[in-house]
């Protein structure tokens, strides 16, 4: 199947658009949150449970597509897009109803070619509402033909040609089912990482492994007050000052090996 699925012209309204692997744990609460919107895309790489399935319940605009990497595969969402608004999401993410109201009241005014999303994590059985994790802005609306995924793997942005407002209402997210679930997520996240920077010509050193991980600690746990979230919050600002660790790990490892492996390993989901 081709990466993208050229538009000729634009509909009024939004597309939502979703990339998934392995997700049917979470995308049946993402796709009720989309009621609103005019039509949902889905790009699926190859799933090997019911992913699919669920999806197909909600859209019939439901794609696969081998993995390419987290940015690639976001744009090939991006180009089954129909509509003019794209609305750009993770299947682990879900509308909030002040969101919707807030979308639908930006789409209609059009004064901006995106706008930035606040997004609140739910981590442990709780909200977390400091570590930097909350309010954390995203560009996530945005008109189809101004904008384009970019930045390093794992860490996509959307890149924009126009102006960006701001909307009000929380974006949802739930990204671990637990702390086991998290560490393996951060290992995955970290190879990644470690790999674009190698491919960027970025060199290890001492200081980075020896410094950065502390640094990170102390910023999510007492700049950005993580304190405040209690037991949960110093979990949180733990994990962060080790996946910081992995990261330069991995690195220093690459860097001792002649060559990094030349493509990205599959979705997070396994």
């Amino acid at each position: 199947m081709s990466n993208t699925s050229p538009v000729t012209s634009s509909f009024p309204g939004v597309s939502a658009c979703i990339i998934t692997y392995n997700e049917e744990a979470n995308i049946e609460r993402c796709l009720r949150s989309l009621h609103w919107a005019n039509e949902i895309v889905v790009v699926d790489s190859f799933s090997k449970d019911g992913t699919v399935g669920i999806a197909r319940r909600y859209t019939d605009r439901v794609f696969g597509h081998a993995w390419p990497g987290h940015i690639r595969q976001k744009n090939v969402a991006l180009g089954y897009a129909r509509c003019e608004w794209v609305f750009a999401l993770d299947a682990d993410e879900v509308v909030s109803e002040e969101l919707r109201q807030s979308i639908l009241e930006a789409v209609g005014r059009g004064d901006c070619e995106g706008y930035l999303v606040p997004r609140k994590v739910f981590y442990l059985g709780r909200w977390i509402n400091h570590c930097g994790w909350y309010p954390e802005y995203k560009l996530r609306l945005f008109r189809r033909e101004q904008g384009r995924w970019g930045g390093v793997n794992p860490h996509d942005r959307v890149i924009l040609e126009g102006r960006t407002g701001m909307l009000s209402g929380d974006l949802y997210h739930y990204p671990y089912k637990d702390v086991s679930d998290h560490w393996e997520t951060m290992g995955r996240y970290a190879s990644i990482a470690a790999r674009e920077m190698v491919r960027n010509g970025r060199k290890f050193r001492w200081w980075d492994l020896l410094v950065r991980p502390p640094a990170r600690f102390g910023k999510m746990f007492v700049l950005k007050r993580g304190f405040l979230d209690g037991g949960v919050g110093l979990v949180v600002s733990l994990l962060g000052a080790v996946s910081v660790f992995l990261k330069y790990v991995r690195l220093w490892e690459l860097c001792r090996e002649e060559s990094p492996e030349k493509t990205d390993p599959e979705p997070d989901k396994r």
